[in-house]
């Protein structure tokens, strides 16, 4: 018989895409998910996009007699639900520890009841690049620095890019999993939290746990009308109510965009592959592009002439650059992206065809703005 998973959050954007895989390769697949208004729509109603295979349970992720409900007869657990973005994090506090950090330990101890009784094979949490904070830089010397940071003073007079102590520029490098983690928002935090939750209860009770650091996930079904989403859907909302991307810094920014397919293919791999337990992993598309370039060319792909608009604010939590070095998971799990950007955003734009985005970025800019959260 196949074996069945429990994807919390699995009618979201990464958790359907994974269900699609899970479902082609011969497994049961349930999901947990509360519908949260803001990505699925005020009237919660499930997604087209799941397939009818899966066996939806609407219901909240802290709400224990649910989790229990959901864990009976599974296998394993990719554990997905929680509220997403750096900018809202930062205002809507208790939410975001509540959902995140709270409702990791209730699934948590629901796995520890359920275990006593029938092990489970495999526990896998989605973790977050943003745990890194600034990436890796280098000093001119080719000492590396691990712990750059950005003053609000410099950010306020436009110099955007770290530097050593004594001014000299910094080069980002590929950032590993051995770089320490630097906490630069509440949701960094929680997402750490979800974590080194999840790793430690792990090894102490014996159920198999994988972290999964995602970088920029982007590619079909992500919510064009959450301000707070991937940036990829967030220039898509704007360009498709015919507005420019909003930019913030200079847009020089560099980042990994890493398709969902893939996203998917390394969460299989983190159930498959014995090789991956108790271990964090960097998972992205090994390539770096910047922020401005990747509204420029979303622009020509979807086919409207466009530019962004660059508004040099800083907004508190953000970082200058960070993409991943992703040998670990190559060598390890096997992984292997395959999803080129050009060809995700061609994807990414035949899926737009026809979709209506309510453009909500500026009320997200404003309270923004309103908490002294933007500089």
């Amino acid at each position: 018989m196949p074996r069945k998973i429990l994807i919390t959050g699995g009618a979201g954007f990464i958790g359907s895409h994974l269900a699609d895989l899970l479902l082609a390769n011969g497994y049961q697949v349930r999901a947990l998910d509360n519908l949260d208004p803001q990505i699925h729509g005020e009237d919660r109603r499930p997604p087209d996009y799941l397939d009818d295979e899966v066996e939806l349970v609407i219901g909240d992720i802290r709400d224990g007699d649910v989790v229990r409900h959901c864990l009976h007869d599974v296998d394993a657990v990719f554990h997905f639900a929680a509220r997403v973005g750096v900018g809202q994090s930062m205002y809507e506090v208790t939410d975001y520890t509540d959902v995140n950090n709270r409702g990791t330990t209730v699934l948590l101890e629901c796995m520890i009841e359920r275990a006593k009784r029938r092990p489970f094979d495999r526990l896998v949490v989605a973790s977050s690049m943003s745990i890194y904070g600034e990436g890796l830089y280098q000093r001119p010397d080719g000492g590396l620095v691990g712990d750059a940071l950005r003053s609000i003073e410099q950010l306020r007079l436009g110099r955007f890019d770290p530097s050593d102590h004594d001014g000299a520029p910094l080069t980002p490098l590929a950032t590993p999993e051995t770089k320490t983690p630097s906490l630069m928002s509440v949701y960094a935090l929680s997402k750490y939290d979800q974590e080194r939750l999840c790793l430690l209860i792990g090894n102490a009770y014996d159920i198999p746990a994988v972290a999964l650091r995602f970088f920029n996930v982007y590619g079909p079904r992500q919510a064009l009308s959450n301000p707070y989403s991937g940036v990829l859907a967030i220039f898509a909302s704007r360009l498709l109510n015919g507005k420019p991307p909003l930019i913030f810094e200079d847009g020089a920014q560099q980042r990994d965009f890493v398709h969902v397919g893939d996203i998917a293919a390394a969460c299989r791999l983190a159930l498959e592959v014995d090789g991956a337990v108790g271990r964090s992993f960097n998972i992205g598309s090994g390539g770096v592009v910047t922020v401005r370039e990747l509204a420029k060319r979303l622009a020509r792909t979807i086919g409207v002439e466009i530019e962004p608009e660059i508004t040099g604010q800083c907004r508190i939590g953000d970082v200058r650059h960070c993409f991943p070095d992703i040998g670990l998971a190559q060598t390890t799990m096997g992984f292997q992206p395959r999803m080129p950007i050009d060809a995700g955003m061609e994807e990414l734009a035949g899926w737009l065809e026809g979709r209506i985005a309510i453009d909500r970025v500026a009320e997200a800019r404003e309270a923004l703005a309103v908490r002294s959260l933007t500089i």
